[in-house]
């Protein structure tokens, strides 16, 4: 007795199924680094490599130390204010490791397409040193979701108030979008009042808890708020200097909101080593306020320059705990097994490298 077709094509169809979801799996990865290859190719078709090549030649040696300097005070205010996210939710995270963390994890994001590894490595190296990751990656999350709501807040006023290319779209879409979110939140809030309470709810009720702790609480929140303030200034700031570099007279006033477009398209996961988005809006920011499109692609190529010159230092860190943990692994090797906690922290006697000598290995896809 056959067997009917109709039983035999689903198992036959099966291993079809399984290809294709393990090639979407192999390609969804690098989609976000096709697209900002895909940018930066229309851009250099549209504009030339002149545009390009003029910004590179701008750059000189005072203009990267002012990079250097600027990187350095925002480094150290955003390492602050993860010291103080963390602490929050019970994590020990003294000020001298989290700036060298902090540096490794900015180079990494430089470096590595999609612009997110070195966060997911800060976040899991911290975790696993404290025993939680879950709590590691959580107080990362927060901290780079204050500075995300301080880029909106101060966003959304420079871009409504300032003259911008934006502000009259902008102006005609809100009263929309403010009524859109008004919908949707009594859809959701109808929604949660009809549903029986579940471990979702529970969970979704403590990261809530964690979030105010972290973020609006008496003894973290000001020093929060203080810190996500000071970073976007730093990073508006450099990016005045890149216009100045690249020639551009415009005012700091016309400045800051193309600024403000540009930091929100540096944060879409569609980049090479934070290269794309932010060349393509920047360009376009500038021709849509008569400052020349080949003006804007010039400033935001020496912007990107400075940003890499910026988070240089953590290569440093990099290559510091790296040997360290190889001299830890040697002595491991070699040594008895007398006082292995001792040898682990031979590493945090100096400032901003201090750090257990493992955290030194390079990272890889396993190791994240």
């Amino acid at each position: 007795m056959t067997t009917p077709a109709l039983v035999r094509e689903p198992a036959s169809l099966a291993p079809v199924g399984a290809a294709r979801r393990l090639t979407f799996r192999a390609v969804r990865p690098h989609l976000g680094t096709a697209a900002g290859v895909a940018i930066i190719a229309v851009l250099l078709w549209r504009l030339g490599t002149g545009v390009f090549l003029d910004g590179l030649r701008r750059i000189d040696t005072p203009t990267l130390v002012i990079g250097l300097a600027i990187g350095a005070v925002t480094t150290v205010l955003s390492a602050w204010r993860w010291q103080l996210v963390a602490r929050s939710l019970g994590l020990r995270l003294p000020l001298g490791p989290a700036v060298g963390d902090y540096y490794r994890a900015l180079f990494l994001n430089a470096a590595l397409p999609g612009g997110v590894l070195g966060d997911v490595h800060r976040a899991v190296r911290h975790g696993q040193s404290e025993g939680d990751i879950g709590r590691g990656v959580r107080a990362v999350v927060l901290e780079r979701a204050a500075g995300q709501i301080a880029l909106t807040v101060f966003g959304a006023a420079a871009l409504l108030v300032l003259p911008s290319p934006v502000r009259d779209q902008a102006r005609d879409f809100a009263p929309l979008a403010a009524a859109g979110l008004v919908g949707a939140c009594a859809v959701v809030a109808a929604v949660r009042m009809n549903r029986a309470p579940g471990r979702r709810a529970g969970a979704l009720r403590a990261t809530l808890a964690e979030a105010r702790r972290a973020l609006l609480s008496r003894r973290s929140g000001p020093g929060v708020a203080l810190s996500s303030a000071a970073i976007l200034a730093g990073h508006v700031v450099m990016f005045v200097v890149a216009a100045r570099v690249a020639g551009s007279a415009a005012s700091v006033a016309a400045l800051t909101p193309i600024a403000v477009l540009a930091l929100v398209a540096m944060g879409l996961p569609l980049n090479v080593g934070g290269w794309g988005p932010r060349e393509g809006v920047t360009a376009w920011a500038f021709a849509a306020a008569g400052l020349g499109a080949d003006r804007g692609l010039a400033t935001a190529v020496v912007y990107g320059v400075l940003s890499f010159v910026a988070a240089l230092p953590g290569l440093v860190v990099l290559v510091v705990r790296w040997i360290a943990a190889l001299r830890y692994s040697r002595a491991e090797v070699s040594s008895s097994k007398t006082a292995p906690k001792e040898s682990a922290r031979l590493a945090r006697s100096s400032f901003p490298f201090s750090a257990d000598p493992r955290e030194g290995r390079p990272m890889t896809p396993d190791s994240v």
